[in-house]
């Protein structure tokens, strides 16, 4: 099993530790990435026999399970790993919302034992995959879990941008950036920028304009099967692209990015059978008291 971490919390270091010796308790062999993360378990590695791995060494490859200790950013950082190995990850939350995240820090301990007694389910998360193309040429790929953004470089200055749909142009307009988001991220990034909420069942692509100038700037849902575009203005300024908040690259003037849906999904190991519908009500504390329970107590 490869362990992954947030290494800058507080709660960290003593529920990494309990991971770490009740896996050993249960014969299970742990792996750690980078001796960072070793350190964080302490000098005897939490009482388990740690194996210390780099990121470049494809740390996940023929584990059963990616165990995540921390938030949804800790998350993404291990869906890097787990990916290319088609394991699934299962998340601790040790941060704030933990949207990604399957249990809270307080049931740790019941986490860990139906690990060890393999009680969880695996989903799969749609992903996307991004081509950037400069100059006619072809000049980066990669891919997000979350969502793909095009922004602009400089605080003081405007993106103009034009966004296609299979071949298509939509709209163009000055904005803050364009998110190109999966279900899964549509209660990220894209859900601050003004987006819906996508169930992940739901086999959609998400656009979402960030403060666009325009009359028509709302998001767009569209088909897993369309080609999303969005070209940089090439008598405009440069921009970035951003993916997960992670994978970063510099756009040059008429650089034009597409997103179609990924390759290979993320695989999330889930712990209950309950709709998305109460992960949503619990995560983001949705208050689903009506009028008729308030009348009913003023009687």
């Amino acid at each position: 099993m490869l362990l992954v971490v947030h290494p800058d919390r507080d709660a960290t270091r003593p529920a990494a530790r309990e991971v770490a010796a009740r896996l050993a308790a249960a014969g299970i062999r742990l792996r750690v990435v980078d001796s960072d993360v070793r350190d964080l378990l302490g000098p005897d590695g939490g009482g388990a026999a740690c194996t210390v791995v780099a990121p470049g060494q494809d740390p996940a490859a023929g584990t059963e399970l990616v165990l995540v200790l921390g938030g949804d950013g800790t998350l993404l950082r291990a869906a890097e790993l787990a990916r290319p190995a088609g394991v699934a990850l299962l998340g601790v939350n040790l941060g704030r919302v933990g949207f990604l995240t399957e249990a809270d820090s307080d049931a740790l301990t019941e986490t860990v034992q139906r690990v060890v007694e393999r009680r969880y389910r695996v989903e799969e998360r749609m992903t996307v995959d991004v081509t950037v193309h400069a100059e006619g040429r072809e000049i980066a790929r990669t891919w997000a879990l979350n969502e793909a953004s095009v922004e602009k470089c400089s605080r003081e200055r405007i993106l103009d941008a034009l966004i296609a749909v299979d071949g298509r142009p939509v709209s163009s307009f000055g904005c803050d950036g364009v998110l190109c988001a999966t279900p899964t991220g549509s209660t990220a990034y894209a859900f601050s920028a003004g987006g819906p909420v996508i169930w992940p069942e739901v086999e959609a692509l998400l656009v979402v304009p960030s403060n666009a100038h325009a009359m028509f700037s709302r998001p767009l849902v569209v088909s897993r099967d369309s080609v999303i575009t969005v070209e940089v203005d090439p008598d405009g300024l440069p921009a970035v692209l951003t993916c997960d908040g992670l994978r970063h690259l510099e756009l040059p003037r008429g650089a034009v990015v597409q997103v179609v849906s990924g390759q290979v999904p993320v695989r999330l190991a889930r712990l209950r059978d309950g709709p998305f519908t109460d992960r949503l009500v619990h995560k983001f504390a949705l208050p689903v008291k009506g009028w008729r329970e308030r009348h009913a107590r003023m009687r």
